[in-house]
C-alpha cells in the first residue's frame, strides 16, 4: 500500500449533512410571549367590535408577522411586523396596511399598536 492511498482514507471524513443545514440556516424570527399576548389583546378587541375575522402568523428568516383579515379569503387588512434589521434605524415593529403603506413604525411594540386605539368622541 503506497503512502498516498494511506493519507487519502484518514483524510476523509463522515459529514453529516443535516447538521451543516442546521448549522447554516438561522433561526426564523419570532414574536416572544408577551409581543404576542399584547397582539392577541388587540386582535380579539377588533374581533369584538366587527372589523376583524381571521389572523395568521408567518415566522420567517428575516422578520415575524402577525396578520390581520377581514375575511379568510381576503388580503390582509394590516401586518404586524417584527423586523430586527431595522431594530436600530427605524424601529423593529411596523404596521402595513393592505396597500403595503407603513402607517406606524417605532422600536416599542406597545406604541405602534396604539394606532388602534379610537380617540375618545364626544356622546351628546
Amino acid at each position: 500500500m503506497s503512502q498516498d492511498s494511506q493519507t487519502d482514507k484518514t483524510d476523509r471524513a463522515t459529514v453529516d449533512l443535516a447538521e451543516i443545514r442546521r448549522r447554516n440556516t438561522p433561526e426564523p424570527v419570532t414574536f416572544r410571549r408577551r409581543e404576542l399576548d399584547r397582539i392577541l389583546q388587540v386582535y380579539s378587541r377588533m374581533v369584538a367590535e366587527g372589523h376583524w375575522r381571521d389572523y395568521a402568523i408567518d415566522h420567517l428568516r428575516d422578520r415575524a408577522v402577525f396578520s390581520a383579515f377581514r375575511r379568510t379569503s381576503e388580503v390582509p387588512l394590516y401586518r404586524i411586523e417584527k423586523d430586527p434589521s431595522r431594530a436600530r434605524k427605524q424601529g423593529a415593529f411596523a404596521i402595513i396596511s393592505a396597500a403595503g403603506l407603513v402607517l406606524k413604525r417605532g422600536h416599542e411594540l406597545e406604541t405602534v399598536l396604539k394606532y388602534f386605539d379610537k380617540p375618545p368622541r364626544l356622546v351628546r
